[in-house]
């Protein structure tokens, strides 16, 4: 059975083909018209260079190659439901120069206009079979695209899937994000950049320091580095180191110059009655002891049969007993005692000059 609808190119149409395939140029198809033919359904002629009564031209909608088949252009127009009032009965498209390079017939069709009380939106498509689709331009302008609900819906469908693959590929991958460090390598891509030093500063815990602000650090060199200052008594900026100042509100380090630093007692009971950053002063465990005697009175050669605290009983010739000269006009008994904060300041430990602080340990 003979076609009765069908799409050719025209004589100049496949004149420019030919041409632009042999340059190695390329045939812009640009728009498309349509025609009523002056009420009689006509057959496409290759010697036509316009359609017989064109009624609409207007620029392409869409233009591909057939996915079904490469040897395929499809191109298509959309007639907006405002426009209209004119039978289609032929179909022309244009190049960018103004030439018909295709023309092709179909069935009859009435394109009203919303005006008229019944409006519609009309897709124009034709199906042009070239030698070389790699001699057309494949291009439209999408300032005066409209778009079908099927294309839109194929669009909306294809956009999906490839979000979806996306995102699959980024669920799965190892590390979708190389510009952001990963938990699960506690920033060790920080340490293999080199960073660390770059990163501490950043923080505001200075180079080479993980401490925050107001740890004491022992430092063996006279000058503190920049960024640091010497715990030597002396007032800061509190406006220029906040941080400082959130630790040490009064604006003043303490001065540990000779000093050793102790746990601040916190309740435990050793250190008692002790303030943060409160001093005290040297001091040695107090030392005292007793001897009784009970016999006689020790210039009378009595014996020693009490000892208490720092001293003990001496043991001689096999008794126990100590002989004491001395001048002690006591009538029944002497004592003898030490007693070291006399001479020495004492307290009920040994320790050393300290200022208290409270020891903390970084936990997160």
């Amino acid at each position: 059975m003979t076609a009765k609808y069908f799409a050719i190119l025209t004589n100049q149409g496949a004149a420019r083909l030919a041409n632009a395939t042999a340059l190695g140029t390329r045939l812009n198809l640009t728009q498309l018209a349509v025609g009523d033919a002056n009420g009689v359904l006509p057959m496409p002629n290759p010697a036509q260079t316009a359609l017989i009564h064109e009624q609409r031209r207007a620029p392409l909608n869409l233009i591909d190659v057939d996915p079904a088949n490469p040897g395929q252009i499809i191109v298509e127009q959309i007639i907006p439901e405002d426009e209209g009032g004119f039978w289609i009965r032929e179909i022309g498209l244009y190049d960018d120069e103004g030439f018909l390079v295709a023309v092709a017939n179909c069935p009859e069709t009435y394109k009203p206009k919303l005006q008229e009380g019944s409006g519609r939106t009309q897709t124009i498509r034709m199906v042009l079979i070239v030698s070389s689709t790699e001699a057309v331009t494949l291009k439209i302008d999408p300032a005066v695209v409209l778009a079908t609900r099927k294309y839109v819906d194929d669009k909306v469908i294809e956009v999906k899937a490839y979000a979806d693959g996306q995102l699959k590929k980024h669920v799965e991958a190892a590390n979708p994000h190389p510009q952001y460090p990963l938990i699960a390598n506690a920033l060790k891509e920080m340490a293999d950049a080199g960073l660390v030093g770059e990163v501490l500063k950043n923080l505001g815990l200075g180079e080479g320091s993980a401490l925050p602000v107001g740890v004491p650090v022992p430092w063996p060199s006279a000058t503190a580095p920049e960024g640091w200052l010497k715990y030597n008594g002396a007032a800061f900026d509190k406006a220029r180191y906040p941080q400082l100042a959130a630790v040490y509100s009064s604006g003043v380090l303490p001065d540990l110059r000779g000093e050793f630093i102790r746990g601040w007692d916190d309740g435990r009971g050793a250190d008692t009655s002790r303030g943060l950053l409160s001093p005290q002063g040297f001091a040695m465990q107090n030392i005292t002891g007793a001897l009784h005697s009970r016999s006689a009175p020790l210039t009378g050669g009595g014996a020693v049969v009490n000892a208490f605290g720092a001293f003990a009983l001496a043991t001689n010739s096999g008794g126990s007993y100590v002989n004491l000269v001395g001048n002690n006009s006591a009538s029944n008994a002497d004592i003898t005692t030490i007693d070291a904060s006399r001479v020495a300041s004492t307290a009920q430990e040994t320790r050393p000059r300290n200022i208290a602080f409270n020891y903390i340990v970084r936990a997160a």
